[in-house]
């Protein structure tokens, strides 16, 4: 299995729109894709807004390509978005995962 892993800063003011858009725009969009199995939303606050790190976890890179595209490697970010973030990543990070417990 695939971790992929990205890290945004949102403005304050736009931290809870922001989780909004992931459960009601981009989360459902992934429960579609075969090949999709979790994610979660991690979040700190920083002097410069609320960070966040969306974690997403995939059977594979071509699973992960039906989201991302071709180079699985750039980060998906929409325009509205974008105009929520201070700043943010525009490449996302991958690992594989090598254990796990509950």
């Amino acid at each position: 299995m695939i971790s992929r892993q990205w890290r945004g800063v949102a403005r304050a003011s736009d931290a809870d729109r922001y989780v909004e858009h992931l459960r009601a725009e981009t989360f459902p969009l992934l429960a579609k894709i075969d090949g999709f199995r979790e994610a979660s939303i991690l979040k700190r606050s920083v002097a410069a807004g609320v960070e966040f790190r969306v974690v997403t976890v995939w059977d594979s890179l071509a699973a992960i390509r039906q989201f991302a595209g071709e180079s699985a490697e750039d980060a998906v970010v929409p325009e509205k978005v974008q105009a929520m973030m201070v700043s943010y990543d525009r490449v996302v990070e991958h690992y594989e995962v090598v254990a796990g417990h509950q």
